[in-house]
């Protein structure tokens, strides 16, 4: 069973709807020990990095978070979902995240160009087990701060809107992607079922 964190901010339903197109059991959940019961589990999120953040803590859903991804079960999360998992973010301030990237998120610098970077966009994979290296996807982005950092031992996948930045992070059982896999079509609905299949 796939657990979809439910924190109060997030597009959830989408999620839910775009696993159980694929065959995969996904439940909504704010519980713990159903995340922790769970073989694979998602971080959504939609909105701000400060909210989100002292939601999670709040709840002790940080823990359950992190919990997964020393316990080596798959770990995707989705726009700001991965953010938060980066180590810090400049959104409204200063934030520390939960840690599982290194470096942080800030602002996207993109001089001339419509903020937030909201549409269509192509990214260039590398190697990750959500696709194949070497290609170049279209997918679905909303979102004003990234992570700027291009980096060898993180990158999976990198985006250009007047700067490069990451589109997918990738370090070991966990995975993160700042578009909506759950909106991005075919190429979207290949990257989850390439995590539910996940061990």
């Amino acid at each position: 069973m796939i657990a979809i964190i439910d924190y109060g901010m997030g597009n959830l339903r989408s999620v839910q709807k775009a696993f159980a197109f694929l065959g995969a059991e996904a439940r909504i959940t704010d519980d713990p020990a159903v995340i922790a019961g769970a073989s694979h589990v998602v971080l959504p999120g939609v909105g701000a990095f400060r909210d989100a953040i002292a939601r999670l803590r709040e709840s002790g859903l940080d823990r359950a978070v992190t919990d997964t991804a020393s316990a080596g079960k798959p770990l995707l999360g989705i726009c700001l979902g991965m953010q938060l998992m980066y180590e810090w973010s400049e959104e409204n301030g200063r934030y520390e995240g939960l840690g599982l990237f290194p470096g942080g998120i800030t602002r996207i610098d993109a001089p001339g160009l419509k903020i937030p970077h909201m549409g269509w966009n192509t990214i260039a994979t590398r190697a990750c087990p959500l696709f194949d290296a070497g290609r170049e996807l279209c997918v679905y982005f909303v979102h004003s701060y990234c992570a700027a950092e291009v980096r060898d031992d993180v990158t999976a996948a990198v985006c250009e809107y007047g700067q490069p930045f990451t589109a997918v992070a990738c370090r070991g059982n966990v995975a993160a992607a700042q578009f909506h896999p759950e909106k991005s079509g075919a190429v979207g609905l290949e990257m989850l079922r390439r995590f539910a299949a996940l061990q």
